[in-house]
This record gives structure tokens, C-alpha cells and sequence, in this order.
């Protein structure tokens, strides 16, 4: 399934991924520990920014993560081994076609995959066939319609409908991450629990203004500037002063809030509609 990866394969997005990941480790990943021999199966794996936390935290496991794009996945492979990790395989495959049988893993882990599908609960569902019964899946995906900020900025938020707008046309969701419960349930799930992980950043807390506000938010909507300006969305001029106005939030009494969602379930025979009840 060959959706467009709106934020690019630059080298620039490559390093926005691994600040995103290890800024935000301890808010996503600290509790993402799973048994002893786990074999874990992670899909849609990009350079590996989410890999590294997620092996780190379960070094008894076995972690196969898969990418669609083959410089992604060999990117990871270089990341992986540059971590010192030894519990990762990386492979490059398409998660509507995985070189596995079925029910050959006992969790499935997913992060800020699902916004980029036009076909999320066909994907977890296609995915969700190489977990046994009774094993379990994780997925993380953030919100963009969470931003919010001080000073306050028509512009900025502008700018960010901006990215909203183009992963919509190319067949993703950035707002995806209220919908995780639904999404779960309705690709079988049951036991599903979903709890929001907000990020807020003053400037009592440089690492975050920096680590999050600059280099992982504000540089994403920066970085579909071009993008945005070619398909009409948006002026050069506007876009231009709501960035500023993202940056002007990561100042001395500046504020940005965002706020991810972390969804877990487990896979069983049950009737989806339990999941409702």
C-alpha cells in the first residue's frame, strides 16, 4: 500500500524523526514493556527513531520491524546497529503483504503509522492476523487538532491545516489520534484502553522547547512549506508569519501544548461489539 509519506525522506526528516523520539521516549515509551521472549512485530518502523526506545525497553524480546521503503528500512538497519541494539531484525515489506504465518507474534506495536493510511482499520486488521489469540497490540498516533498555544495565532494555526490538508490528500489523517479507540475496536480488539499523553512545554523546560517545540513540531509544519505554497493552500506571506508565530510560542513566556494517544487492546474471538460496552 503505497501511501505518500507527507513529511518527506530528506535527510532533514530523518534527524526530525530521532529528535521526536528521544524527546518524547520517557511520555511514550516508558511503559511499553512487554514479557521476557516477546516477539514483538513492528510495522511501518521508518529510520528506526521509535525502534531504538522500543528495543532499549525490552532487550529480552524479539523485535521484527518492517518499513515500506527500502532507504527507510535500511536506515533503520544502520540506526539499530549504531544503538548497540542486537534484538531488532529489520526488514523492508509492505504490511498489506508481510513475509510471515500468521499468528507468529505475540504483540503488535504501531507509532505514528495509522495517520498515514488511507485504510487504517483494513491495516490493522490485516496486521492483527500475525498475533496468536490472546496476544496483545499497541498503537501511538498524535493529533494535530490538540495544538494549541500562547500567544495564540490565527496564522499559526493556519499553517498547521496546512500539513492537515496535504496528508489528507494524500489519504491520511494527522487528527487521527482521537479516533484510536474506535479504529481498535472496529479491527477486533477488545480490552482496548486508550490514554492521552500530553506534551507541555514553557520555558522552565528548555529541553522540550527545544527538543519539541522547535525541532519536532514547529520544523514538521516548516518543513511542507513548499508544498503547501505549490498547491495553492496557502501564501507564502501567511504561511511564513505562522511559523514565526510557532517559534514566537517556543520563547521566554511562550507556551505549546500537544497531545498524543497511546491505545492498547488485546486480540481475541470475541465480538467486536464488546469492545463497546
Amino acid at each position: 500500500m503505497n501511501n505518500a509519506y507527507v513529511h518527506g525522506y530528506d535527510p532533514r526528516e530523518s534527524t526530525r524523526l530521532q529528535d521526536q523520539a528521544t524527546t518524547l521516549e520517557e511520555l511514550l515509551h516508558s511503559d511499553s514493556i512487554y514479557p521476557p521472549n516477546c516477539r514483538i512485530l513492528e510495522a511501518g518502523c521508518g529510520v528506526g527513531a521509535q525502534t531504538i526506545p522500543l528495543a532499549r525497553n525490552n532487550p529480552q524480546a524479539s523485535i521484527t520491524s518492517v518499513d515500506i521503503s527500502a532507504a527507510s528500512a535500511a536506515e533503520a538497519r544502520k540506526n539499530v546497529a549504531a544503538a548497540g541494539l542486537t534484538n531488532v531484525q529489520v526488514l523492508q515489506a509492505d504490511i498489506f503483504d508481510l513475509p510471515f504465518d500468521l499468528g507468529s507474534f505475540d504483540h503488535l506495536f504501531l507509532c505514528f503509522v495509522l495517520e498515514h493510511l488511507s485504510r487504517p482499520v483494513e491495516a490493522l486488521r490485516n496486521l492483527l492476523e500475525f498475533v496468536k489469540p490472546g496476544g496483545t497490540v499497541t498503537v501511538i498516533e498524535g493529533d494535530h487538532g490538540s495544538a494549541y498555544f500562547y500567544p495564540d495565532s490565527e496564522a499559526a494555526h493556519r499553517a498547521i491545516l496546512c500539513q492537515v490538508e496535504l496528508q489528507r490528500r494524500a489519504g491520511g489523517n494527522a487528527m487521527i489520534g482521537r479516533e484510536l479507540y474506535p479504529l481498535l475496536c472496529d479491527a477486533g480488539c477488545n480490552n482496548v484502553s486508550v490514554s492521552p499523553r500530553m506534551v507541555y512545554v514553557d520555558s522552565s523546560r528548555p529541553d522540550l522547547v527545544e527538543g519539541f517545540t522547535k525541532r519536532t513540531f514547529t520544523a514538521m509544519i516548516e518543513g511542507v512549506r513548499e508544498r503547501a505554497i505549490d498547491a495553492g493552500i496557502i501564501g507564502a506571506q501567511e504561511f511564513d508569519a505562522g511559523v514565526r508565530d510557532l517559534y514566537r510560542a517556543a520563547g521566554r513566556d511562550g507556551v505549546f501544548c500537544y497531545t498524543f494517544f497511546k491505545a492498547t487492546g488485546r486480540v481475541g474471538h470475541e465480538s467486536r461489539i464488546n469492545c463497546y460496552l
